[in-house]
């Protein structure tokens, strides 16, 4: 499979991604936990079909010492029992936040407070921008059909 564009040797593409890049340095770095970030983006990967994020993120959360059990089971996060109260606020905020067509009111009120309940102002901002930037990074990746497998940990890091 080739992709439709390559976004490093186009010159536009590369003004923009380089911002995209930084802005997800800058999350990365942000206080939520790292786990947590990775979690939320396989989840938001696999909920939008994009091959490339899911192959990155379920890599580079297993180079970080993620249990191939959690990463396994994160597409039926609701029903195993191996992930904290606040990755599970954080994957329903997450879900809610990128199934918005399927959601009628977007994230519901009581999912909005269990997150709040287990982050506080600074990592719930980073979550809703987490959430948000995979979701641009999803559609990128899928429009353009660009291919998965061969990720390695830290390559855009």
């Amino acid at each position: 499979m080739d992709a439709r564009l390559n976004f490093l040797a186009d010159p536009a593409a590369g003004k923009v991604l380089k911002h995209l890049m930084s802005a997800g340095k800058a999350l990365k770095d942000s206080p939520l936990p790292a786990a947590t970030q990775e979690l939320v983006a396989l989840r938001v990967s696999q909920i939008n079909g994009c091959a490339v994020c899911i192959d990155m993120h379920t890599k580079e959360a297993a180079a970080a010492g993620e249990t191939s059990v959690r990463l396994n089971l994160v597409a039926a996060w609701r029903e195993a029992t191996v992930y904290t109260e606040a990755e599970r606020a954080a994957l329903e905020l997450a879900e809610e936040g990128t199934r918005v067509a399927d959601a009628a009111g977007g994230v519901s009120d009581a999912v909005w407070a269990y997150a709040a309940k287990h982050y506080d102002q600074e990592q719930l901002t980073a979550l809703v921008l987490l959430v948000s930037f995979m979701n641009l990074a999803n559609r990128l990746n899928i429009i353009t059909q660009q291919p998965a497998g061969d990720y390695e940990p830290g390559q855009f890091h």
